[in-house]
């Protein structure tokens, strides 16, 4: 529908509908994972999960340069949409044949027993609701500083490195690069340090590489190899999310807590490519996209010391 809609009011419909079947089954898939792995695998599981974004990234964006070489611009877009119905037919395909795990099973039927059944509310619980804020500014922090650099990445090679759509593909691939390898390193890590340093180290890393990529002066050629830990780090962070949030909620709620922390997290970050653009009006892209980076990865930073380590955490029924 993105792919025929006529009109900005229509574009925003659609893609908002994407949104909303995203949000979902991003939280369903690494609960899945988290609940069926072995806990001194889950970190490895569920990041490994979801490396697949920057391979569907990099197929996108290998897509979009062919597109937009071979088709009008008005045409282009549209077809990089329909293409990407096609993994979401696969999707459909894929979950016939996933059972349930034994730990959600086991719940239901105690919760049966009982007579009781999940409450949404019971996030906000006393008991919980401490776990819900921090989670929430976690998510937030991870996900605004992702979004305030990829979000404006190909406008910033444009603009101000004076790249064409063509000419920014190999500073685009270095950084898809450099997230794939992220995730796995991140996955990887998340069982070896556990979760929360895995979090810090990588959001300092990101840090590091946002100053250096956005407000040093370098040539075009250190931008590009300088890709490469930006998309790293950047990525890196996002291997932690589905384990720990698995980890942090009890199972008759893990479905909730962790759709609604995430989910949360990036609507409220969302706005950060919008904040980067009105504050470009006063500075340059490059920092204000360095600005909000820098903030949301302080964020990100504080909420994972405040939170518990979970790291090798068993779940159980209830």
């Amino acid at each position: 529908m993105c792919g025929l809609a006529q009109n900005y009011g229509q574009l925003l419909t659609f893609r908002a509908l994407m949104g909303f079947g995203f949000g979902g089954e991003w939280a369903a898939a690494a609960i899945l994972i988290g609940e069926i792995i072995r806990p001194e695998n889950r970190g490895k599981a569920v990041g490994t999960m979801q490396s697949g974004w920057a391979v569907g990234w990099g197929l996108a964006a290998i897509l979009a340069t062919l597109f937009f070489s071979i088709m009008p611009t008005e045409y282009a877009w549209r077809a990089l949409f329909w293409v990407g119905v096609t993994p979401a037919i696969l999707v459909l395909f894929i979950r016939r044949l996933v059972d349930e795990p034994a730990v959600y099973a086991e719940t239901v039927k105690k919760l049966d027993n009982q007579g009781s059944r999940s409450n949404f509310l019971e996030i906000f619980s006393p008991e919980i609701i401490r776990t819900t804020i921090l989670s929430c500014l976690l998510s937030m922090g991870a996900q605004g500083g992702y979004y305030a650099i990829t979000t404006w990445l190909p406008t910033f090679l444009r603009t101000e490195r004076k790249l064409t759509v063509l000419g920014s593909g190999g500073y685009l691939a270095v950084i898809i690069i450099g997230s794939f390898c992220g995730y796995l390193a991140g996955a990887w890590l998340a069982d070896r340090i556990g979760r929360r340093a895995n979090f810090i180290l990588f959001a300092a890393c990101s840090i590091a590489a946002v100053i250096l990529y956005t407000q040093i002066p370098i040539d075009n050629t250190t931008m590009m190899f300088l890709g490469f830990p930006l998309g790293f780090s950047a990525s890196g962070v996002y291997s932690g999310m589905g384990p720990f949030l698995t980890e942090l909620f009890p199972t008759r709620i893990r479905g909730s807590g962790q759709s609604f922390t995430y989910n949360f997290g990036r609507g409220v970050a969302a706005v950060n490519p919008f904040l980067v653009g009105m504050l470009s009006a006063k500075l340059t892209l490059g920092q204000s996209v360095g600005v909000f980076a820098v903030a949301a990865y302080g964020l990100l930073i504080i909420a994972a010391l405040l939170l518990p380590e979970t790291k090798g955490r068993v779940l159980t029924a209830g």
